[in-house]
Protein backbone atom coordinates (compact mmCIF):
# COMPACT_ATOMS: atom_id res chain seq x y z
CA UNK A 1 0.00 0.00 0.00
CA UNK A 2 1.43 3.79 -1.34
CA UNK A 3 1.56 5.85 1.90
CA UNK A 4 -1.07 8.69 1.86
CA UNK A 5 -1.71 11.98 3.62
CA UNK A 6 -5.09 14.19 3.99
CA UNK A 7 -3.18 17.41 3.49
CA UNK A 8 -5.89 19.44 1.15
CA UNK A 9 -8.78 18.07 -0.72
CA UNK A 10 -7.24 19.20 -4.05
CA UNK A 11 -5.27 16.02 -3.48
CA UNK A 12 -8.12 13.62 -3.84
CA UNK A 13 -10.87 13.15 -6.65
CA UNK A 14 -14.64 13.97 -6.04
CA UNK A 15 -15.29 10.19 -6.12
CA UNK A 16 -12.62 9.70 -3.23
CA UNK A 17 -14.29 12.49 -1.31
CA UNK A 18 -17.87 11.64 -1.85
CA UNK A 19 -16.78 8.44 0.03
CA UNK A 20 -15.24 9.63 2.89
CA UNK A 21 -18.19 11.92 3.46
CA UNK A 22 -20.76 8.57 3.03
CA UNK A 23 -18.07 6.50 5.84
CA UNK A 24 -18.28 9.49 7.65
CA UNK A 25 -22.80 9.59 7.92
CA UNK A 26 -22.39 5.93 8.44
CA UNK A 27 -19.87 6.49 11.22
CA UNK A 28 -22.43 9.00 12.91
CA UNK A 29 -25.14 6.58 12.20
CA UNK A 30 -23.54 4.03 14.10
CA UNK A 31 -22.99 6.35 17.23
CA UNK A 32 -26.75 7.44 16.91
CA UNK A 33 -27.88 3.69 16.62
CA UNK A 34 -25.24 2.39 19.51
CA UNK A 35 -24.06 0.02 16.49
CA UNK A 36 -20.70 -1.67 16.59
CA UNK A 37 -17.87 0.52 14.73
CA UNK A 38 -15.26 -1.49 13.19
CA UNK A 39 -11.55 -0.92 15.57
CA UNK A 40 -9.43 0.02 12.54
CA UNK A 41 -7.47 1.52 14.68
CA UNK A 42 -7.00 -1.23 17.38
CA UNK A 43 -3.59 -1.47 18.97
CA UNK A 44 -2.55 1.35 16.63
CA UNK A 45 -1.35 5.11 18.45
CA UNK A 46 -1.83 8.47 16.87
CA UNK A 47 -0.16 11.64 18.13
CA UNK A 48 -2.23 15.09 18.02
CA UNK A 49 0.63 17.93 17.69
CA UNK A 50 -0.62 21.41 18.28
CA UNK A 51 0.90 24.22 17.61
CA UNK A 52 -1.77 26.21 18.00
CA UNK A 53 -4.99 26.34 20.58
CA UNK A 54 -8.13 24.15 20.18
CA UNK A 55 -11.06 23.31 21.28
CA UNK A 56 -13.08 21.30 18.74
CA UNK A 57 -9.70 19.65 17.03
CA UNK A 58 -8.27 18.69 20.01
CA UNK A 59 -11.43 16.78 21.53
CA UNK A 60 -13.05 15.50 18.37
CA UNK A 61 -9.61 13.54 17.42
CA UNK A 62 -9.32 12.34 20.86
CA UNK A 63 -12.38 10.69 21.27
CA UNK A 64 -12.43 9.87 17.64
CA UNK A 65 -9.42 7.71 17.87
CA UNK A 66 -11.03 6.18 21.09
CA UNK A 67 -14.24 5.58 19.01
CA UNK A 68 -12.45 3.79 16.44
CA UNK A 69 -10.12 1.57 18.67
CA UNK A 70 -6.98 3.12 19.09
CA UNK A 71 -4.84 5.58 21.47
CA UNK A 72 -4.03 9.12 21.43
CA UNK A 73 -1.19 11.05 22.27
CA UNK A 74 -1.40 14.97 22.57
CA UNK A 75 1.50 17.19 21.94
CA UNK A 76 2.05 20.67 22.75
CA UNK A 77 4.06 23.23 20.70
CA UNK A 78 6.49 23.78 24.18
CA UNK A 79 7.03 19.88 24.30
CA UNK A 80 7.88 19.80 20.55
CA UNK A 81 8.70 22.67 19.36
CA UNK A 82 8.58 22.07 15.39
CA UNK A 83 11.55 23.32 13.69
CA UNK A 84 12.88 25.00 16.29
CA UNK A 85 13.95 22.48 18.88
CA UNK A 86 15.36 20.46 16.23
CA UNK A 87 14.27 20.20 12.60
CA UNK A 88 10.93 19.73 11.78
CA UNK A 89 12.54 16.62 9.22
CA UNK A 90 13.95 14.83 12.52
CA UNK A 91 10.44 15.13 14.50
CA UNK A 92 8.61 13.53 11.40
CA UNK A 93 10.98 10.80 10.90
CA UNK A 94 11.32 10.20 15.19
CA UNK A 95 7.56 10.80 15.10
CA UNK A 96 7.15 7.87 12.46
CA UNK A 97 9.09 5.66 14.53
CA UNK A 98 6.71 5.82 17.59
CA UNK A 99 3.35 6.55 16.18
CA UNK A 100 0.60 5.12 13.57
CA UNK A 101 -0.34 8.31 12.33
CA UNK A 102 0.15 12.00 13.18
CA UNK A 103 -2.72 15.05 13.01
CA UNK A 104 -0.77 18.33 12.62
CA UNK A 105 -2.10 21.87 13.65
CA UNK A 106 0.32 24.33 13.34
CA UNK A 107 1.16 27.55 11.74
CA UNK A 108 3.18 28.01 8.44
CA UNK A 109 1.29 25.37 5.52
CA UNK A 110 5.42 24.65 4.77
CA UNK A 111 5.60 23.14 7.81
CA UNK A 112 3.38 20.29 7.45
CA UNK A 113 4.31 19.80 3.92
CA UNK A 114 7.63 19.22 5.35
CA UNK A 115 6.63 17.10 7.87
CA UNK A 116 4.44 14.89 5.55
CA UNK A 117 7.77 14.49 2.94
CA UNK A 118 9.83 12.91 5.60
CA UNK A 119 7.48 11.30 7.43
CA UNK A 120 6.71 7.55 6.79
CA UNK A 121 3.28 7.12 8.48
CA UNK A 122 -0.10 9.19 7.06
CA UNK A 123 -0.62 13.22 8.17
CA UNK A 124 -3.70 14.74 8.82
CA UNK A 125 -3.57 18.57 8.29
CA UNK A 126 -5.97 19.39 11.43
CA UNK A 127 -5.49 23.38 10.47
CA UNK A 128 -2.51 25.79 8.84
CA UNK A 129 -2.67 29.56 8.07
CA UNK A 130 -3.17 28.29 4.52
CA UNK A 131 -6.10 26.05 4.77
CA UNK A 132 -8.46 23.90 6.91
CA UNK A 133 -9.94 20.54 5.09
CA UNK A 134 -10.94 18.62 8.49
CA UNK A 135 -13.65 21.77 9.00
CA UNK A 136 -14.39 21.57 4.90
CA UNK A 137 -14.89 17.86 5.55
CA UNK A 138 -17.11 18.11 8.24
CA UNK A 139 -18.87 21.71 6.30
CA UNK A 140 -19.98 19.02 3.37
CA UNK A 141 -21.17 16.56 5.63
CA UNK A 142 -23.48 18.98 7.35
CA UNK A 143 -24.66 20.18 3.74
CA UNK A 144 -25.05 16.91 2.44
CA UNK A 145 -27.34 16.14 5.85
CA UNK A 146 -29.38 19.02 5.32
CA UNK A 147 -29.61 19.17 1.09
CA UNK A 148 -29.82 15.32 -0.96
CA UNK A 149 -28.62 16.70 -4.29
CA UNK A 150 -25.30 18.73 -3.72
CA UNK A 151 -25.36 19.54 -7.87
CA UNK A 152 -28.00 22.05 -7.68
CA UNK A 153 -26.77 24.29 -4.40
CA UNK A 154 -25.18 27.64 -4.32
CA UNK A 155 -22.88 28.22 -1.44
CA UNK A 156 -22.54 32.13 -0.46
CA UNK A 157 -19.20 32.37 2.09
CA UNK A 158 -19.09 36.08 3.51
CA UNK A 159 -16.28 37.53 5.49
CA UNK A 160 -12.06 36.96 4.94
CA UNK A 161 -10.90 34.87 2.42
CA UNK A 162 -8.68 32.88 5.09
CA UNK A 163 -7.83 29.20 5.22
CA UNK A 164 -11.55 28.44 5.77
CA UNK A 165 -12.54 30.17 3.01
CA UNK A 166 -9.74 28.64 1.50
CA UNK A 167 -10.75 24.77 1.59
CA UNK A 168 -14.16 24.93 1.51
CA UNK A 169 -13.50 26.90 -2.17
CA UNK A 170 -11.25 23.57 -2.76
CA UNK A 171 -13.28 21.38 -1.91
CA UNK A 172 -16.94 22.83 -3.19
CA UNK A 173 -14.56 23.07 -6.79
CA UNK A 174 -13.60 19.30 -6.69
CA UNK A 175 -17.29 18.28 -5.88
CA UNK A 176 -18.20 20.36 -8.55
CA UNK A 177 -20.66 22.93 -7.03
CA UNK A 178 -21.29 26.70 -6.74
CA UNK A 179 -19.40 29.00 -4.55
CA UNK A 180 -19.03 32.59 -4.05
CA UNK A 181 -17.14 34.69 -1.99
CA UNK A 182 -18.43 38.28 -0.41
CA UNK A 183 -15.57 40.57 1.29
CA UNK A 184 -13.78 44.14 1.39
CA UNK A 185 -11.35 44.34 -1.26
CA UNK A 186 -7.87 43.85 0.02
CA UNK A 187 -9.21 40.63 2.48
CA UNK A 188 -10.32 38.50 -0.87
CA UNK A 189 -9.48 35.23 -1.29
CA UNK A 190 -5.85 34.46 -2.88
CA UNK A 191 -5.74 31.48 -4.65
CA UNK A 192 -4.54 29.72 -8.40
CA UNK A 193 -8.25 28.57 -9.19
CA UNK A 194 -10.72 31.01 -10.42
CA UNK A 195 -13.18 31.57 -8.36
CA UNK A 196 -16.88 34.04 -8.39
CA UNK A 197 -16.45 36.70 -5.94
CA UNK A 198 -18.70 39.51 -5.44
CA UNK A 199 -18.63 42.79 -3.68
CA UNK A 200 -22.24 42.86 -2.64
CA UNK A 201 -23.06 40.81 0.31
CA UNK A 202 -26.78 41.08 -0.60
CA UNK A 203 -25.92 39.94 -4.49
CA UNK A 204 -23.65 37.00 -3.02
CA UNK A 205 -26.29 35.67 -0.76
CA UNK A 206 -29.39 36.21 -3.51
CA UNK A 207 -30.93 32.59 -3.59
CA UNK A 208 -28.01 30.67 -1.66
CA UNK A 209 -28.44 27.48 -0.07
CA UNK A 210 -25.93 27.90 2.09
CA UNK A 211 -24.66 31.07 4.16
CA UNK A 212 -21.44 30.24 5.49
CA UNK A 213 -19.09 33.03 7.23
CA UNK A 214 -16.14 32.85 10.10
CA UNK A 215 -14.24 35.45 12.36
CA UNK A 216 -12.67 38.83 10.69
CA UNK A 217 -9.60 38.57 11.86
CA UNK A 218 -8.69 34.23 12.05
CA UNK A 219 -6.42 32.82 15.12
CA UNK A 220 -3.16 33.84 14.86
CA UNK A 221 -3.37 36.81 12.69
CA UNK A 222 -3.38 39.46 14.94
CA UNK A 223 -4.47 40.77 18.51
CA UNK A 224 -7.95 40.10 20.02
CA UNK A 225 -8.34 43.70 19.82
CA UNK A 226 -9.82 44.76 16.39
CA UNK A 227 -9.27 48.24 15.27
CA UNK A 228 -12.13 50.15 14.45
CA UNK A 229 -11.27 50.84 11.17
CA UNK A 230 -11.36 46.75 10.38
CA UNK A 231 -14.65 46.36 11.87
CA UNK A 232 -16.37 49.23 9.92
CA UNK A 233 -14.67 47.21 6.31
CA UNK A 234 -16.27 44.05 7.40
CA UNK A 235 -19.39 45.63 8.74
CA UNK A 236 -21.58 45.30 5.69
CA UNK A 237 -20.18 41.55 5.71
CA UNK A 238 -22.24 40.86 8.92
CA UNK A 239 -24.85 37.84 8.76
CA UNK A 240 -28.17 39.07 9.98
CA UNK A 241 -31.57 37.88 9.84
CA UNK A 242 -32.40 40.77 6.99
CA UNK A 243 -29.43 39.23 4.90
CA UNK A 244 -30.56 35.74 5.45
CA UNK A 245 -34.03 36.44 4.22
CA UNK A 246 -32.28 36.82 0.80
CA UNK A 247 -31.46 33.68 0.86
CA UNK A 248 -33.22 30.72 -0.66
CA UNK A 249 -35.81 29.93 2.15
CA UNK A 250 -34.55 26.22 2.51
CA UNK A 251 -31.08 27.98 3.50
CA UNK A 252 -29.09 27.28 6.42
CA UNK A 253 -26.60 29.16 8.40
CA UNK A 254 -22.69 27.73 8.57
CA UNK A 255 -20.15 28.95 10.97
CA UNK A 256 -17.04 26.53 11.99
CA UNK A 257 -16.73 28.59 15.65
CA UNK A 258 -15.56 30.03 17.66
CA UNK A 259 -17.80 32.57 16.60
CA UNK A 260 -17.61 36.50 17.92
CA UNK A 261 -21.49 36.85 17.85
CA UNK A 262 -22.19 40.51 16.91
CA UNK A 263 -19.17 40.79 14.56
CA UNK A 264 -19.41 38.22 11.42
CA UNK A 265 -22.79 36.91 12.54
CA UNK A 266 -25.68 38.14 14.78
CA UNK A 267 -26.94 36.14 18.20
CA UNK A 268 -30.68 35.60 16.55
CA UNK A 269 -28.85 34.22 13.34
CA UNK A 270 -26.51 31.55 15.09
CA UNK A 271 -29.56 30.52 17.73
CA UNK A 272 -32.39 30.60 14.39
CA UNK A 273 -33.77 27.04 13.22
CA UNK A 274 -32.08 27.39 10.43
CA UNK A 275 -28.32 27.40 12.08
CA UNK A 276 -26.25 24.24 11.49
CA UNK A 277 -23.13 25.18 13.67
CA UNK A 278 -23.59 22.86 16.33
CA UNK A 279 -23.90 19.95 14.13
CA UNK A 280 -20.97 21.37 12.25
CA UNK A 281 -19.14 20.86 15.41
CA UNK A 282 -20.52 17.70 15.90
CA UNK A 283 -20.02 16.79 12.10
CA UNK A 284 -15.71 17.17 12.75
CA UNK A 285 -15.79 14.37 14.98
CA UNK A 286 -17.07 11.79 11.82
CA UNK A 287 -15.77 13.79 9.45
CA UNK A 288 -12.22 13.06 10.99
CA UNK A 289 -12.92 9.37 11.61
CA UNK A 290 -13.74 8.67 8.23
CA UNK A 291 -10.34 10.59 7.05
CA UNK A 292 -8.33 7.99 9.79
CA UNK A 293 -10.26 4.91 8.44
CA UNK A 294 -8.97 5.99 4.87
CA UNK A 295 -5.77 6.43 5.80
CA UNK A 296 -5.37 2.92 7.54
CA UNK A 297 -7.42 1.48 4.46
CA UNK A 298 -4.87 3.36 1.96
Amino acid sequence: MSLTHFIDSTEFSKETLLAILESALQLKSNVRLKKETAPVLQGKTVGLLFEKPSTRTRVSFEVGVRQLGGEAITLYKHEVGLGKREPIKDVARVLSRYLDMVMIRTFEHDNITTFASHATIPVINGLTDHSHPCQALADFMTIKENFSDLSQLKIAYLGDGNNVCRSLVNMAQVLGIDIVISNPDSFELTTNTSVTRVSDPKIAVAGAHVVYTDTWISMGEGTTHKPDRLLSRFLPYQVTAELMALADPSAIFMHCLPAHRGEEVTDDVIEAPYSKVFDQAENRLHAQKAVMCYLVAS
